[in-house]
């Protein structure tokens, strides 16, 4: 049997939120284990475009690229710690779009929902897309089968339950961390002349092939770009953390660890491709990891990479498909979407709002197959700005919500440094990458087509907030916001 969560009057928005607490058959479980959200999180930030993806990054930037991956690491890490002192006082799925939606207003919790749900939905069809590939190249089959098949198969493991995602998560999450470190094993041996059978070592290439900034300074601020999307994941943890006996206690725990990963995961990886090849070697565009592998001489460094990154992208769609779940369930126990999609099974899981995600994702999916590429490369478009989006609500959100936490009593485990000074230094940031996103030609269609996104929400949010639309009247069982 599954039931609607009850709604009850928001504090702020004025309009339908889940009651404060206890569990009932409405509500998400409490599946997820500390070993689980503690993977999540650090796995959360390695995705295909660590193992791949950099390679476009180097390429624009040269050695100068780990100058922007720190500046990118450093923004993420400040914006994590405004998140996790909302997060830890006030643990929700919806996370940053609930607290959006308290502390500005509907119109604000409604865009940014729908944005980053959006967003989500397009990772689960480009995931899908990569891993359909390696998997089709394998069996010698199509691409488009496996694609849906690995999708299909990943939704009905997140339709059983919570631990079910947890699980499958660790266990990818520790893959990745583990090729990762013995990777900048390898590299920090090769660097130093300690590995044999390396044909490359030290680190001439730091500066022997035009210099460090071989492509001038201005080209850091465009591989700044490529870094912030990287990155996106990090705020995952804290949607995931609701759904854990402790949300607090994890959530406090998985913000700490967001520092040494991001130094060690990109920055470490970054330097040891820059020390040992060159930025414009032709291998780079097959990949930077593979590129430095082959320069190591490490045997089937191919065949190697296919499985860490089919293994990546795996990870990446199981935790899309979660993530897009709970936040759209977030905005039905809101009012800001359909009430099925609240609906949960008797293990706490959004079933129905996990299928709305994979239909519309597997819509997307098809699109990739049947339609001409101009469309499906319109619809990526439209998200290339919801991350950079996503960091400034947080940042305004947290400007304004600091005062009504403490008006509540509400204790602030995880305090934003230096605030409000570096909370408004750091909306002048991301205002100011915006602008270097609209004066770099190769970002302005992003720019453009996710402004068109947002500005629809936008108003449609503004439109629901003056009418005072109510939230469809629920059943009195259940209850549709985590709290504790």
């Amino acid at each position: 049997m599954e039931t609607l969560p009850q709604h009850a009057s928001g504090p702020a928005s004025g309009h339908a939120s889940g009651p404060a607490s206890g569990h009932a058959s409405g509500q998400l479980g409490r599946g997820l284990k500390p070993r689980q959200v503690t993977m999540i999180s650090i796995g959360g930030v390695i995705g295909a475009g660590l193992f791949v993806g950099s390679s476009s990054a180097i390429a624009l930037a040269g050695p100068a690229v780990i100058i922007a991956y720190l500046a990118a690491a450093l923004i993420v890490v400040v914006v994590m710690q405004m998140l996790g002192e909302m997060a830890c006082a006030s643990p929700e799925t919806g996370s940053f779009s609930s607290y959006a939606d308290r502390a500005l207003g509907r119109w604000a919790g409604f865009s940014i929902g729908w944005l980053y749900w959006w967003f989500y939905v397009l990772v689960v069809s480009i995931e899908a897309i990569v891993a359909g590939n390696i998997l089709g190249t394998w069996l010698g089959v199509p691409g488009w089968i496996t694609a849906f098949a690995i999708t299909l198969a990943l939704v009905a493991a997140n339709c059983m339950s919570v631990n079910n995602f947890g699980e499958l998560e660790y266990v990818l999450s520790i893959i990745k961390v583990a090729s990762i470190v013995l990777f900048i094993i390898l590299g920090t041996l090769a660097i130093l002349g300690l590995l044999p059978f390396s044909s490359t070592h030290g680190w001439s290439n730091l500066l022997g092939h035009g210099g460090f900034f071989p492509k001038g300074y201005v080209a850091v601020v465009a591989a700044l770009l490529t870094a912030m999307f990287s990155f996106q994941g990090t705020e995952v943890v804290t949607i995931a953390a609701a759904e854990s006996a402790e949300p607090r206690r994890n959530i406090k725990k998985a913000i700490r660890a967001v520092i040494w990963r991001l130094a060690l995961f990109y920055i470490g990886s970054m330097f040891v491709v820059i020390c040992l090849v060159p930025w414009n070697a032709p291998g780079l565009s097959k990949g930077s990891y593979q590129a430095v592998l082959s320069a190591m001489n490490i045997p089937g460094a191919p065949q190697i990479m296919s499985v860490v990154v089919l293994v990546a992208v795996v990870s990446c769609l199981n935790s899309a498909i979660y993530t897009a779940s709970r936040m759209v369930y977030s905005l039905s126990t809101r009012g800001d979407a359909p009430a099925l999609l609240a609906k949960t099974s008797r293990q706490g899981v959004p079933r129905y709002a996990i299928y709305c995600t994979a239909a519309v994702a597997l819509a997307a999916l098809a699109a990739n197959y049947v339609l001409p590429k101009a469309l499906f490369d319109f619809l990526l478009a439209t998200s290339g700005a919801i991350a950079l989006l996503m960091y400034l609500v947080i940042a305004v959100t947290q400007l304004f919500m600091r005062r009504e936490l403490l008006a509540q009593g509400k204790p602030l485990d995880v305090k934003m440094w230096c605030f409000p000074y570096l909370t408004i230094l750091t909306i002048i940031f991301i205002l100011g990458v915006f602008v270097t996103m609209a004066i770099f030609p190769g970002f302005r269609g992003e720019l453009a087509s996710t402004a068109v996104l947002t500005a629809i929400l936008v108003a449609t949010g503004f439109y629901l907030q003056k009418r005072g639309t109510p939230a469809q009247a629920m059943p009195a069982e259940g209850a549709g916001a985590i709290r504790s």
